[in-house]
């Protein structure tokens, strides 16, 4: 078996930036008072106890992912 060969450090620094930044939300926006209608709850009692009053529901992670990744695209010129 013959030893590996050994690779030396370079001397060239790689470097990297964040030149944009991207966000995705799904569509759709369910609130306290349409969940109310189908929990026994209220927009009060939830909005109290999580501090929640609407949350985005739906969307692929494919498909928020290829939003935001335009997003930050765009911001980056």
């Amino acid at each position: 078996m013959t030893k590996p060969d050994t690779l030396s450090a370079g001397t060239g620094r790689a470097s990297a930036r964040i030149v944009g930044l991207g966000t995705a939300l799904p569509d759709r926006v369910v609130t306290n008072d349409e969940l109310s209608g189908t929990l026994d709850t209220s927009d009060e009692w939830i909005t109290a106890r999580t501090g929640i009053k609407q949350r985005h529901i739906g969307g692929t992670t494919a498909g928020l992912a290829t939003q935001a990744c335009a997003a930050a695209l765009a911001d980056a010129g």
